[in-house]
């Protein structure tokens, strides 16, 4: 029995001298103790927690080097290789992981509208339940700081920019022609539907070095990445019809949606300003293809646009009514890969090819124009690690564009221009502590047809002064081609250029959203042109100047007032421009010195109705009073629309949706036509220019047929 517990006492203690204590204390980069890390030998089981203070022991029969990983939620995983000796009484300094929920982000100059998004502004439900929008993504954009109202052009003008100087890109790839044609005091419309789209960004300013030939801003339409389930949709409307579709399979889906616009019966009931010869006709169709590989994402998405009207309209200058025809179609192709390439490589590219034809005539001269362009564009991601990510890459765009003019005392005339540039990107974002971070990249572009190289930097930094709020800045250099109007007829342009630099705080927390940002933009290389309007043989050159200083405020609470979402918007805009042809440094009639929006949606459980208001205000606009010697030196009188919907829901997939534009029937004025000959008491008389129709009425029936048997078109209504 000796001799057995003599043997049991010597193996105890062969093991006992084998085994290895490991111990040490894990804090963060303060030295605060962290209690509750995991600490362990990695491809073992020997391991530990730390206590309140941080500290762990345990002990191991490893030898020689091991790796001791330490990990804690929302620290950075450590891994430590050291041999098994050297793992006693150490201290270890965790720091925060930077891709927590909570940390910093680089926001300066912009929106984020999506289900990803960190701060999200907008949500893809607003951008069509806004009571103004009337179902455009524009119009729900145009309620955000940063916009100038100009209610009869459509588009999106930001920060005193011109609309063709905020760009649109689907998935990453630019839209040549993302507006439908229309005429004077008709508004443009976006091309596309938006429940195709799972999100936004619009940048105002400060946008990523991956984006050119944009002065002002860039809005990103992101299709989605995959729908929850197969669904028709029937929609029945006071202006048409529309039907769409999603079917789903294994590793991937399509979807479609096709729809037909006649105003003609809306005419009938409510005529407007205008003398239809034949009213607007609108047939539009969409669809995404998608296609899920083991490492990635195809998409194709496709786009095609038919619209067709002629009307007369008065002029001051025309004893007769002024006739007006359009024929447009317009074709759109976007084809995206996103995928992985290896464990922190990853890749984004693609390609668009839009064509555009329009036939317009005006009395009776003719114009026909023609547009082919086409744009490819690969980038690169490598993330060393969740600080440190770098992005770059390259793209090429080419145009090809003609027009022909004929008119009873001019033959025929051909012009156009072929235009090819080649950018190239970098970029890289780090994140110095979850609170720091920044952003900087570098742009260069190549246009043949100018003969042009430009380089562009930008930066942006972000600090996060508290878990609720944050401050930002940004700065950058932004180069933008002549558009066709002027290339058509010259080409010997320099790039035209802007500087932004802006400052961002922001403030979030349980359902409320504060951002307020102040920024200055300096104009250079702005074109001018001598004459009344562009024409073959006009005086072109690259002399212009201006600037633009603002501040935008925006607020949203959606958790003070049960069922009760709203926002509100605000913008101060100061801004001067020597360009086209301006005799002097002025306003132009596009910009407005103070927007103010507010929206707000109310879900009324007892009705089983969703309510919404959308009230729009923006001071008057400048325009040239002939009868004085002062250029854009008067102004219109102030913008007031206030505008209401009501959805309800007959089933859960039925609703009968009803809206109003201007409700209390404002008389808006956009500006005033001038004779250009004064009377026999010297006076240039002039006639006002107003909306077609001081109000549009909607009335439409939308039925949702799904697999859940639940869902509905409320959130894209």
């Amino acid at each position: 029995m000796k001799k057995i517990l003599a043997l049991l006492f010597l193996f105890t203690n062969a093991i006992l001298v084998g085994q290895t204590t490991v111990s040490g204390t894990v804090t963060d980069e303060s030295g605060t103790p962290i209690f509750g890390a995991n600490v362990y030998l990695k491809g073992t089981y020997d391991g530990a927690s730390t206590n309140e203070q941080g500290a762990y022991t345990f002990t191991t029969d490893t030898t020689g080097t091991q790796i001791l990983v330490v990990s804690f939620l929302s620290f950075e995983t450590k891994e430590l290789a050291l041999h098994v000796s050297q793992m006693q009484g150490i201290t270890i300094k965790l720091r925060e992981n930077v891709d927590a929920l909570n940390a910093v982000i680089l926001s300066a100059g912009s929106f984020e509208a999506g289900e990803n998004a960190k701060v999200t502004a907008l949500k893809p439900l607003d951008i069509v339940t806004t009571a103004s929008a009337l179902g455009d993504f524009v119009g729900a954009l145009q309620t955000l700081p940063g916009t100038s109202t100009v209610a009869e052009d459509g588009r999106l003008f930001v920060r005193g920019g011109r609309a063709e100087e905020t760009q649109i890109f689907i998935d990453g790839i630019r839209v040549f022609t993302p507006y439908s044609n229309t005429t004077n005091n008709i508004p443009a419309r976006g091309r596309y539907s938006p429940f195709l789209f799972k999100g936004i960004t619009f940048s105002t300013g400060g946008y990523s070095a991956e984006f050119g030939q944009a002065l002002s801003g860039v809005l990103e339409l992101n299709t989605i990445n995959e729908p929850d389930q197969e669904k028709t949709d029937i929609s029945v409307m006071t202006v048409g019809g529309a039907l769409g579709h999603t079917e789903k399979w294994e590793k991937g889906s399509v979807s479609f949606s096709t729809s037909y616009i006649n105003l003609a019966p809306y005419l009938e009931v409510f005529p407007d300003r205008n003398e239809w010869i034949k009213p607007f006709q609108g047939g539009q169709g969409e669809t995404v293809f998608r296609h899920h590989f083991t490492n990635g994402t195809l998409k194709f998405y496709t786009a095609f646009d038919i619209t067709n009207f002629e009307l007369d309209q008065e002029s001051i200058n025309f004893d007769e009514l002024v006739r007006f025809k359009l024929s447009n179609t317009n074709l759109y192709m976007n084809g995206s890969y996103k995928g992985t390439l290896g464990e922190k490589w990853s890749i984004a590219s693609g390609l668009s090819y839009t064509r555009d034809r329009s036939k317009i005539r005006v009395i009776d001269d003719r114009i026909q124009s023609n547009e082919n362009s086409f744009h490819f564009k690969t980038k690169l991601k490598k993330n060393f690690n969740n600080r440190i990510k770098l992005s770059f890459g390259a793209e090429y765009f080419t145009t090809d564009f003609t027009e022909d003019y004929e008119s009873p005392t001019v033959s025929q005339v051909d012009y156009g221009f072929k235009s090819n540039l080649v950018g190239a990107f970098a970029e890289t974002d780090v994140f110095f502590s979850k609170n720091f971070a920044l952003k900087a990249g570098i742009r260069l572009d190549h246009a043949d047809l100018l003969k042009e190289t430009v380089i562009s930097p930008r930066i942006s930094v972000a600090y996060k002064t508290s878990e609720k709020d944050q401050v930002s800045v940004a700065f950058g250099q932004f180069y933008q081609n002549p558009n066709a109007n002027y290339l058509k007829f010259h080409t010997d342009f320099k790039p035209e250029n802007a500087t932004h630099y802006i400052l961002n705080y922001q403030y979030v927390y349980d359902g409320k959203t504060f951002r307020a940002e102040a920024y200055h933009k300096t104009y250079t290389d702005l074109i001018t042109f001598s004459g009344d309007f562009v024409q073959p043989n006009t005086h072109f050159a690259n002399d212009g100047f201006g600037h633009a200083t603002g501040l935008d405020i925006f607020w949203r609470d959606n958790k003070s007032i049960k069922n009760v979402d709203y926002w509100v918007s605000y913008s101060y805009l100061d801004t001067k421009r020597k360009f086209e042809n301006f005799p002097v440094e002025a306003t132009p009639n596009f910009a407005t010195t103070h927007n103010f929006s507010l929206v707000t949606k109310h879900w009324v459980e007892s009705l089983k109705s969703q309510i919404g208001f959308s009230y729009n205000f923006s001071t008057g606009r400048t325009y040239t009073n002939p009868n004085t010697n002062l250029f854009l030196g008067e102004k219109t009188k102030d913008y007031h629309s206030l505008s209401m919907n009501w959805a309800y829901l007959i089933s859960p997939q039925k609703i009968l949706y009803f809206s109003v534009s201007n409700a209390l029937g404002f008389r808006n004025v956009f500006g005033y036509e001038y004779a250009n000959q004064p009377d026999v008491n010297g006076t240039f008389q002039r006639m006002v220019q107003r909306p077609a129709a001081d109000q549009f009425f909607f009335v439409g029936f939308f039925w949702t047929i799904s697999d859940d048997k639940k869902s509905n078109q409320l959130d894209t209504l």
